[in-house]
């Protein structure tokens, strides 16, 4: 990696005020735990002039509890979130997520919002200068196809954040702030299948905080992935399970995925599984509709058919955990 290149730093103490330092930039980025953005800076997939930091916002590291709803700050580490009680009580899946964010040291400072807006990431495309331009760039980046995908023209690179999953279980929305004003989204629609351009995020837009409503029911929520090394790597497949049972029939369930698609992303026809024992015969079947929508591709190391399998086995292990 080379060293980073001069910058000019901002330190906002409000988010209008990083909305407006970030617009009168040329060419600039949010940056805030900066684990993903200031190693593709390194790399030379990122080239900003200056960058805004968010860490002095003291509206953006609160997580405050209302009446049957919970808000957590885009800059709020993933420790804290990790370690957050009410997170912990009603959302086990989101803090269990933040738990298997990276290694111990990343999660001291890597934030939600960052994990939220991780860029997708390619074996192709995640590498240095010298390799990539020794392999005439990506589509992502300068180049003219994807290589894995040579004959066609869209950008297969995966999302691979750990958080968004557990938090699509639960219907989180995104508060956003840009050079319009403020606005909420639900997050499934923060995200599109397009490796190249993944985000929905509006011109000089800031991820604010995210905003969930407690469950009105018990249920019972999970996060697992597999990696190849178990400190620190992103997730080869990583799947988010929600679910609830009245009278030994499954009355609610959602699935999650993460690292099989250039968005992450709720399982589909589901609804089948309503009012069924959660037998054996049961868990298998949601075993394979999982894996049938898995649609990983040759973005890591590791075969994508492993990837889908995997992802349907761990959300079968985690259904089962809960009978």
């Amino acid at each position: 990696m080379e060293l980073l290149p001069d910058l000019k730093l901002h330190h906002p103490r409000s988010v209008e005020d990083a909305v407006s330092l970030h617009a009168a930039a040329s060419s600039g980025r949010y940056l805030a735990g900066g684990s993903d953005l200031l190693v593709n800076i390194r790399r030379g997939i990122e080239q900003p002039e200056s960058l805004v930091y968010l860490n002095n916002i003291a509206e953006m590291q609160a997580i405050t509890e209302a009446t049957g709803q919970i808000s957590i700050g885009g800059a709020v580490t993933l420790r804290e979130l990790a370690e957050s009680a009410p997170v912990r009580q009603h959302f086990a899946a989101v803090a269990q997520a933040a738990g298997e964010v990276a290694g111990p040291s990343h999660r001291e400072y890597g934030t939600l919002g960052g994990n939220l807006c991780l860029d997708t990431r390619c074996v192709f495309y995640n590498q240095s200068e010298w390799w990539r331009s020794a392999n005439a760039y990506c589509l992502k980046n300068r180049g003219e196809i994807c290589h894995v995908a040579p004959g066609g023209k869209k950008c297969f690179a995966a999302f691979s954040g750990d958080v968004a999953p557990a938090l699509l279980l639960f219907d989180a929305e995104v508060e956003l702030a840009g050079p319009d004003g403020r606005r909420r989204l639900a997050l499934a629609d923060l995200y599109r299948n397009d490796g190249m351009d993944h985000l929905t995020l509006g011109q000089g837009e800031l991820l604010v905080a995210v905003h969930m409503a407690k469950p009105s029911e018990a249920v019972h929520s999970a996060y697992a992935k597999s990696r190849v090394r178990g400190s620190i790597d992103f997730p080869l497949a990583g799947v988010a399970v929600r679910i609830a049972v009245s009278d030994g029939k499954i009355s609610d369930l959602q699935v999650g995925l993460t690292g099989v698609s250039p968005l992450p992303f709720l399982v589909r026809k589901l609804d089948k599984f309503i009012g069924r024992a959660a037998d054996d015969a049961c868990l298998e079947e949601l075993r394979d509709a999982v894996r049938g929508q898995a649609k990983a591709m040759k973005t890591t190391f590791t075969p994508p058919h492993y990837r889908r399998r995997v992802a349907g086995a761990l959300a079968q292990k985690l259904a089962a955990s809960f009978f």
